[in-house]
């Protein structure tokens, strides 16, 4: 063999060697796993986290939508020491929600107050332009969640769905619908001789100074105040 062909012998005997070399070297190594992304963990809200019952005290349970998110905290706070102030560990939205929840959120354990309230997540206006649950579906509604309330043997107060502004809304609400849904609540609980504790009428006159600007929602001095009249009715029912 001349020396022209022995170099080139050569050199392909070194490309496949180093050829060879790169790719056992490649199949012998794992790719680097790639970090797995931690899921963001949300917290509960405050409201939401459940407590432990103080052994010896009456146990209460608010029954709401994020109004009643709002005035839970304040509400435990004014009736520490006289009971244990629960409530739903979710928003209880419209009475469709309520009639899907009830008996989860009831248990099984004893209740001596329950303060309950639906409306406006019922009153509210879909894209259609109708009402998600119309008032002849949540006066039925209602009375059926009254029929399983009433089987709990607690002592029921009914809270009056609180006034709208007059605001556009989104989405939107109007108050003359709060009246309407009102109204028919108020025949459900008088046909039951349940105590309503009148949130609206509450309300009504010191809106402005309680309620954020065109929001249905309230500020959390205006939630404390609200509170004030929950812990009121509450007490007054515990006392019985």
């Amino acid at each position: 063999m001349n020396s022209a062909k022995c170099v080139s012998v050569l050199r392909m005997a070194a490309v496949l060697v180093v050829s060879g070399v790169v790719v056992f070297a490649a199949e012998g190594q794992k790719a680097p796993a790639k970090a797995k992304k931690k899921r963001r963990v949300r917290k509960p809200k405050p409201a939401l986290v459940q407590i432990k019952d103080v052994p010896g005290l009456p146990r209460v349970l608010l029954i709401g939508d994020s109004i009643s998110m709002g005035y839970t905290l304040p509400t435990r706070r004014l009736l520490e020491g006289k009971a244990n102030v629960h409530r739903i560990a979710t928003n209880g939205g419209p009475t469709k929600r309520g009639l899907a929840g009830i008996d989860k959120w009831l248990g099984s354990t004893k209740w001596d107050v329950i303060h309950f309230n639906w409306g406006l997540h019922d009153l509210k206006r879909m894209p259609d332009g109708n009402h998600q649950v119309p008032l002849a579906q949540y006066s039925e509604n209602l009375r059926k969640l009254v029929v399983k309330l009433k089987a709990s043997g607690a002592t029921l107060i009914w809270a009056a769905t609180t006034p709208v502004p007059a605001d556009k809304l989104k989405p939107p609400r109007s108050n003359d619908d709060v009246i309407a849904y009102n109204s028919a609540a108020k025949a459900i609980m008088d046909e039951n001789g349940i105590v309503i504790d009148d949130l609206y009428a509450f309300a009504l006159p010191i809106l402005g100074a309680l309620q954020r600007p065109a929001n249905v929602h309230f500020t959390k001095a205006g939630s404390a105040e609200l509170a004030k009249q929950v812990a009121s009715s509450i007490e007054t029912a515990l006392k019985k």
